[in-house]
């Protein structure tokens, strides 16, 4: 048996890390999600939070839950500040379609969409703060 000598090994920095959360089946258009998300990607999660507050957008909500919950899983997990971390990416993509018929005239049927997705964010901490 060879003996591996782990020494050289260094854990890994938890400045480097990048925490996440998902929101899975979310019941939204992908498409009016991503317009609050490019809002906040690359921002402070203060500042999110502020914004994701007070935009006027159904989709909002889901979001800052979504944002919330990455900053609890790096405050846990991690035992990162929540005051030091930034969004770093977020991404929304399309969940499965629920396919209902809208009756119409004349035993016909109108097909009706009805779509969710998944939001996903990572949060690290920010590079500027660890230097301390």
């Amino acid at each position: 048996m060879i003996e591996k000598n782990n020494s050289n090994v260094s854990p890994p920095r938890r400045d480097l890390q990048e925490v996440r959360a998902i929101a899975k089946r979310v019941r939204m258009s992908p498409h009016k999600v991503r317009k609050v998300i490019d809002q906040i990607r690359g921002r402070s999660y203060e500042e999110a939070l502020m914004l994701l507050e007070f935009m006027p957008y159904r989709a909002c909500y889901p979001i800052l839950q979504t944002v919330c919950s990455a900053a609890a899983n790096a405050n846990h997990n991690l035992g990162l500040s929540k005051a030091n971390l930034i969004i770093s990416k977020v991404m929304v993509d399309q969940g499965p379609v629920l396919k209902r018929f809208r009756p119409r005239a004349q035993g016909r049927g109108y097909p009706i969409r009805k779509p969710s997705c998944t939001i996903t964010v990572f949060v690290k901490n920010h590079p500027s703060q660890n230097e301390n």
